[in-house]
């Protein structure tokens, strides 16, 4: 029986994970994730699929986060008629995610709308509503771990703990052989969490497969090993800091785990005298939600951690409305924001941004994986001025990295996990990575775990064939969304963004004016000599 995938998203990149399975007996997708980052990217989530929803038979989600469940709502809405298979905890999670995604394009559409009638430009719609979003939700279907469940005929799944989030999933396929063949097993890892993470299991998964396709998003780094406590000592130092300069700590969080591990250990240290006592604000309705169902959970968590006697401190403020919101940006002195989103690309982050990044009294503090050609990678690599919204904003704030509260492996774990999968018999695909992470975790294993003629190493939208001997790339006429180097660069908007702060640099630092009209003529002629 043929067996094909298309690597729909998650190829040179780490967002909009989806992949495409085929048989003779029906298609379906493993995750369905929103693309974010640099604008030609995100233009992807308004565009046609690359297949037609209709024809799919079923999703397996392998967890909540937005980059593998962000487009479900729209796929729903386009045709899809079948079951979304995911753990308990996922949908809890989902039942506010999604909502939350669909509310907050409405919002930043509607505003974009506002600029775009000022500009004379067309209107915009949002890639689904609020309201897609809670009837995709009817489509849940729960699985257990570790129990096998049908998926299409002839093909069967198996969930196991990815210990990267709450009900987060390595999904085990299994494909019926023919004439009482051997089946083709393959492993899709999700997203895999690092050892001794804080909320979670270590990640679980099988071994004895032919393929496994696994994540890469650190797959170039490795972490110096560390300890829940060294850990605490190090968020402890860069509280005590940034309390010392008298201003903002602003921690752009991730509103499922990250937010509620960061809580528990801010928390943890304030309760201990070793952090100033401070009120932090979770300046997010989704983080808010998620902290509820984490709660909820309480019991499959660790239960060496007191969840709900931390997550229920009075040093945490809960600001659900936008009022709420608006009413923090007038404190000053030392506070803590932990807002949405995680790579400062939308939500309220970006207001306390426009209010803190100038001041120089300001901290930010990086927890997590910043994508290319978002905000928090132009923080993360010593932007000297930012533009939010439309305006430029000079950063003065500290910009700090913290990534021991990273959800993702970093090289040397991955690579161990992977080596626990073996025999991995005809091929291993790394994805959900930027091309350096990718080509750093294939050497990190090429050989010394699997030949490096068994790695691969897919591009947006390659379809390979799976029950050949060895993988094979489909020659078929089917027609590239983006090219690789779209994926893997920045884009023009990034580049347009830099120029315009450069050329305000540059004309700032003239003479007089008489030089910055010089500039000034010398970049008409250029733009005229380009048309």
């Amino acid at each position: 029986m043929s067996v094909t995938v298309r690597f729909c998203g998650a190829a040179r990149t780490v967002t909009g994970s989806s992949y495409l399975f085929q048989t003779a007996h029906g298609r379906f997708l493993v995750d369905c994730g929103l693309f974010q980052g640099q604008k030609t990217l995100k233009e992807l989530n308004y565009g046609a699929f690359p297949f037609r929803p209709a024809d799919i038979d079923a999703v397996l989600l392998t967890h909540a986060h937005i980059d593998h469940s962000g487009l479900l709502p729209k796929l729903v809405r386009g045709g899809f008629e079948g079951p979304i298979l995911a753990t308990r905890g996922t949908i809890d999670l989902c039942s506010y995610m999604l909502p939350d995604a669909g509310s907050i394009q409405e919002s930043e559409v509607a505003a974009l709308n506002r600029r775009n009638a000022a500009r004379g430009r067309r209107d915009v719609t949002p890639i689904y509503t609020q309201a897609d979003a809670i009837a995709a939700l009817q489509s849940f279907r729960p699985v257990a771990y570790e129990d096998w469940v049908g998926v299409i005929s002839g093909v069967r799944a198996r969930y196991w703990n990815a210990g990267h989030l709450l009900g987060s999933a390595s999904i085990e396929l299994e494909f019926a052989g023919a004439n009482g063949a051997r089946p083709l097993r393959v492993l899709v890892s999700g997203d895999v969490g690092p050892e001794a993470k804080l909320l979670q299991p270590d990640p679980e998964a099988p071994s004895d497969l032919d393929y496994v396709i696994s994540e890469a998003t650190y797959g170039d780094r490795v972490r110096a090993v560390t300890t829940p406590e060294e850990r605490r000592q190090h968020l402890a130092s860069e509280v005590r800091d940034a309390a010392a300069a008298k201003g903002a700590l602003l921690i752009p969080a991730f509103a499922v785990e990250r937010t509620q591990e960061l809580i528990v250990d801010l928390v943890d240290l304030m309760e201990r005298g070793e952090v100033p006592a401070a009120p932090i604000f979770l300046d997010s309705p989704l983080a808010i939600h998620a902290t509820e169902v984490f709660r909820a959970h309480a019991a499959s968590l660790d239960p060496t951690v007191d969840v709900n006697r931390l997550l229920n401190s009075p040093h945490l403020k809960f600001t659900e409305t936008v009022d709420e919101s608006k009413a923090i940006m007038r404190l000053t002195g030392f506070h803590i924001v932990i807002a949405a989103s995680g790579m400062c690309d939308a939500g309220r982050i970006r207001h306390h941004l426009k209010r803190w990044l100038w001041n120089e009294r300001a901290t930010v503090l990086l927890a997590g994986f910043q994508a290319n050609g978002t905000l928090g990678r132009f923080l993360q690599n010593g932007a000297k001025a930012v533009r939010i919204q439309g305006e430029e904003i000079r950063v003065a704030a500290r910009i700090r990295m913290i990534d021991e509260y990273s959800g993702h492996a970093d090289g040397a774990s991955m690579a161990q996990w992977i080596a626990a999968r073996r025999p991995i018999a005809r091929g291993l695909f790394l994805v959900h990575g930027e091309q350096d992470a990718i080509a750093g975790l294939a050497m990190r294993v090429s050989e010394r775990i699997i030949p490096a003629a068994r790695i691969y190493q897919p591009v947006l939208d390659d379809i390979y064939e799976l029950s050949t001997a060895e993988p094979r790339v489909l020659d078929v006429d089917h027609r590239r969304r983006l090219a690789n180097e779209a994926v893997t660069q920045l884009d023009w908007h990034n580049e347009m963004s830099e120029l315009m702060l450069d050329i305000n640099d540059k004309i700032g630092a003239a003479a007089d004016d008489r030089a910055r009209g010089v500039i000034i003529r010398r970049l008409r002629r250029a733009l005229a000599d380009g048309s």
